[in-house]
């Protein structure tokens, strides 16, 4: 089960690479700043995943329109993230929870995923500049998408 909103988020430091190599992306960086969505996925080069990446993509200046940064998290290796990232223009800021730390911080392990292993089930929380949860959701099944008019709407609050 998900972490609950009311919840102090937990702070991370993961891995995301772009052109300029990798680069450390730090959760509390946004805390008195701006919100932050985080959105879990369970794998790149999935349809599902392609698919929320690539509309998320699409709708980024809504996103900031409310304030709100956006880092995905997948359980796959920053340089598989940019490869996908890249042979989909995805513009989104993604992160490696290879160790699966993060993704079990917030509760939100997918366990033997396709009977592959464990990865982070997908899920969306919006964090506040204060660094609490004021969003959290984690989807019935690996194949739907999070409820995004409800992350929009609790940006908006």
């Amino acid at each position: 089960m998900a972490l609950s909103t009311g919840s102090q988020a937990p702070d991370f430091t993961l891995k995301s690479k772009s052109a300029d190599g990798l680069k450390d992306i730090k959760l509390s960086d946004n805390f008195g700043k701006k919100q932050t969505v985080l959105l879990f996925f369970p794998l790149a080069f999935t349809g599902v995943c392609t698919q929320e990446m690539c509309d998320t993509t699409a709708g980024l200046g809504d996103y900031e329109k409310l304030g709100a940064d956006v880092i995905a998290i997948s359980v796959d290796s920053p340089f598989a993230q940019e490869a996908w990232a890249n042979a989909n223009k995805i513009k989104l800021t993604i992160v490696s929870d290879l160790n699966k730390t993060v993704t079990k911080a917030y509760d939100v392990v997918f366990p033997g995923l396709a009977g592959i292993g464990d990865t982070s089930a997908r899920a969306a929380f919006v964090i506040g500049r204060d660094g609490v949860i004021k969003y959290a959701e984690q989807t019935a099944t690996p194949k739907d998408l999070p409820n995004f008019a409800a992350v929009k709407a609790a940006l908006a609050k």
